[in-house]
């Protein structure tokens, strides 16, 4: 593929300083330009402010000027128009109204890190010590981005811009709802699905595996309770751990690991899913407010309104 990863996105917010105070706690580096890094993926996250809360715009890394103009033979085939530059191209999203740029940039390089050692069944793969993931002090720093879900008002629409406009795969679908959609080996990298009104739902953050996972919502629950909303848990489409937790703008924040990983397509095989299916394989159910968050008549009047 191309496309090699979800660079970055900008947030927007009407609470400028605490949303970043929020970020901060969750382990991602501050720069005072209002831009977040994460340890393997550089600047990941901005900080904007805005009336209520969006996805303002999203960065894809792309390998070289050959795939820009690639896609700007799609948006021209979509009517869509577009900005160019050597070495990126931009568009808005109509239906959401999101600024996606597609910009050459190096691929991300993650080291490898140990397995993690578990015993099970006939099956001693760590003997004498305690399990590494209860010894660990260190703060909690998010990998990388990996990926952003946005509600749109027509999300066959939105579909259509990141799949035949830039280039984005197919992994999964949620019937009539939604679609998994990747511009990376992972499972998904952006995530669309029906809503009374665009919003973004959530961004996703890679721990290390579900200690951390653990690890990190708990460091954040014990600094405030109500930050919480969702996990421990394990979705089906994806595959990954998950633990969601809640920004004071009102936008959900997951930590994850342990993605589905498609490197060759012709080895998976896309699903269409109906009813809950798709969310979780086990955990907790998901609370209302997960699935409708609390904001969203807000939204629709334009409100300003801070969770």
């Amino acid at each position: 593929m191309s496309l090699h990863r979800l660079a970055s996105v900008t947030m927007g917010v009407p609470n400028v300083a605490e949303t970043c105070s929020y970020y901060t706690d969750f382990g991602l580096t501050p720069h005072s330009d209002g831009w977040f890094s994460t340890r393997d993926g550089g600047r990941q996250l901005r900080i904007v402010d805005a009336p209520t809360r969006r996805l303002v715009a999203l960065t894809v890394g792309a390998d070289d000027r050959d795939d820009l103009a690639r896609i700007a033979g799609n948006l021209d085939r979509l009517g869509i128009a577009y900005e160019r530059t050597p070495d990126a191209i931009a568009a808005y999203e109509l239906a959401t109204g999101i600024r996606a740029v597609v910009e050459v940039q190096p691929r991300i390089v993650q080291p490898v890190t140990p397995a993690t050692p578990y015993n099970g069944p006939g099956r001693i793969e760590r003997e004498g010590v305690r399990a590494p993931g209860i010894l660990r002090t260190d703060r909690i720093e998010p990998r990388k981005l990996g990926h952003a879900v946005i509600g749109s008002t027509d999300h066959v629409v939105t579909q259509r811009f990141f799949t035949d406009g830039l280039g984005f795969k197919v992994s999964d679908e949620v019937k009539g709802h939604a679609a998994f959609m990747r511009c990376s080996s992972d499972h998904h990298n952006v995530l669309v699905q029906r809503a009374p009104v665009s919003f973004l739902h959530h961004t996703s953050w890679q721990l290390d595996d579900v200690d951390d996972i653990g690890r990190g919502a708990a460091a954040m629950l014990q600094a405030d309770p109500s930050r919480h909303v969702w996990g421990l848990g394990r979705h089906h489409a994806g595959s990954n751990f998950f633990w969601y937790l809640r920004d004071p703008a009102g936008n959900f924040s997951e930590y994850y690991s342990d993605m589905d990983s498609i490197v060759d397509d012709q080895l998976w095989t896309p699903e269409v899913f109906e009813g809950p299916k798709s969310l979780f394989s086990w955990g907790p159910p998901p609370p209302p407010s997960f699935l409708a968050p609390e904001d969203l008549g807000a939204l629709m009047s334009g409100v300003h309104s801070v969770a």
